[in-house]
């Protein structure tokens, strides 16, 4: 039996192989794998074919797996509201792809990269405003229709974009949240605040260390910064998905056991 309250997860590329051996590896070690996926324009893709995805739901059936699917573009409309727009139509793949799989949760980004820009060098009207909001809910509007419901979309923070800069179009459509811990660290915020308040609406957690970079190991955060996190989880008896988002065997194990330690201490366990 698992000792945390929530399932745990991590990406599909741990070892440095396909996504299908690695749900293969990983199934017995943790209860939910994130599917990274991509597909660059006319080039390659790691979509998994109709016979991968039938191998995966038996995975999933046989070890209690479930599946997260990571969308490959921040969603947005096009020039001038287009529903047509790259970013959804790869959406719609992906969702339609991978529905067998019944994911817990479709992680999206929203795509405010131009407004922010215009916000930070104090340019932006509230018309843009206005309007970059109305996309955003058409967008994630339209990809909850394809996800047979906006609560299987978890709308995830970016690292670099104010705290609140998604709310005013999150609490207009009834979706979910995916919290990154890691980028409120990267950030330097502390993420108990901001997650205690998120905590209703969430359905995944990203969680990973800081190094060199983002995306590292949980053994380089101090328990300090990392117990915190732990406390609130065990104290809310959340039970959604808490994915360990590194890649590779060693930041894996490694924050594997950085996991169990924080755990162990906030609950007053034995390690």
């Amino acid at each position: 039996m698992s000792p945390y309250p929530f399932r745990l997860g991590t990406t599909s590329y741990i070892i440095p192989d396909d996504i299908l051996p690695n749900v293969r590896y990983l199934a017995d070690k943790v209860d939910d794998v994130e599917l990274v996926l991509f597909e660059v324009d006319e080039g390659p893709n790691n979509l998994p074919s109709s016979a991968m995805v039938a191998e995966l739901a038996d995975l999933a059936a046989t070890h209690d797996l479930t599946y997260t699917v990571h969308l490959p573009l921040d969603l947005r409309l096009g020039d001038g509201g287009d529903p047509g727009h790259i970013s959804l139509q790869k959406a719609w793949r992906v969702i339609e792809r991978t529905r067998p799989l019944a994911p817990w949760a479709y992680v999206v980004h929203l795509d405010g990269r131009s407004l922010l820009a215009a916000v930070q060098a104090g340019t932006a009207s509230a018309a843009q405003v206005g309007e970059w909001q109305a996309h955003s809910r058409r967008a994630l509007s339209l990809a909850a229709e394809w996800a047979a419901g906006a609560d299987r979309l978890a709308v995830e923070n970016l690292e670099r974009y104010p705290l609140e800069f998604i709310a005013p179009v999150i609490e207009q459509v009834p979706v979910s949240r995916c919290v990154d811990v890691g980028h409120l660290w990267l950030d330097g915020h502390d993420p108990v605040t901001y997650l205690s308040a998120a905590l209703p609406r969430t359905r995944v957690i990203h969680l990973h260390g800081l190094a060199e970079r983002d995306h590292k190991s949980l053994a380089h955060m101090p328990p300090e910064k990392l117990n915190p996190v732990l406390a609130l989880l065990a104290r809310s008896g959340y039970s959604g998905v808490l994915t360990l988002e590194v890649f590779g065997e060693d930041d894996f194990h490694s924050s594997l056991a950085a996991l169990r330690a924080a755990h162990a201490v906030v609950t007053e366990e034995p390690t």
